[in-house]
């Protein structure tokens, strides 16, 4: 088969940095970012987040190949600012956002399953403290 081993999809080879960038000559506040061993999901969230920054005036990204597991990202800022730095907050900022997220469910699979438990001991009926409405006809199998 021709495919490449899995652990070619994710292991850098030595030598290989997995960020680099490289100074726009031609456009001013400009760069292009490569990343090793990644894919178009993590090159669209990153976009995604970079046009959210006023600061950046360009985030586009494109992956030479569906066999080679890098993408180049292209970003123009303002003077304000430069890619490395909008880069930078954009990855902070989406840590934030998935430790939002992650805290959330949680909570709420913490909730769900004290419901679950609760209908299941033959307890009393279980009342939501979002929206204080009885849950018991909710149907909840974890």
């Amino acid at each position: 088969m021709n495919a490449p081993d899995r652990f070619e999809l994710f292991i850098l080879p030595e030598g290989v940095k997995k960020v680099s960038v490289e100074p726009d000559t031609k456009i001013p506040n400009a760069a292009t970012i490569t990343i090793q061993k990644e894919d178009h999901t993590l090159a669209n969230i990153l976009r995604f987040q970079l046009l959210k920054d006023p600061r950046v005036l360009f985030a586009g990204y494109k992956a030479p190949h569906p066999l080679e597991h890098l993408f180049y990202l292209k970003i123009q800022t303002t003077p304000e600012t430069t890619p490395v730095a909008a880069l930078s907050d954009a990855i902070n900022e989406l840590i934030g956002e998935y430790g939002t997220i992650r805290q959330r469910f949680e909570y709420d699979l913490t909730r769900a399953r004290a419901e679950q438990e609760a209908r299941t001991a033959g307890g009393a009926d279980f009342v939501d403290m979002h929206t204080g409405m009885d849950t018991e006809t909710a149907d909840l199998d974890f």
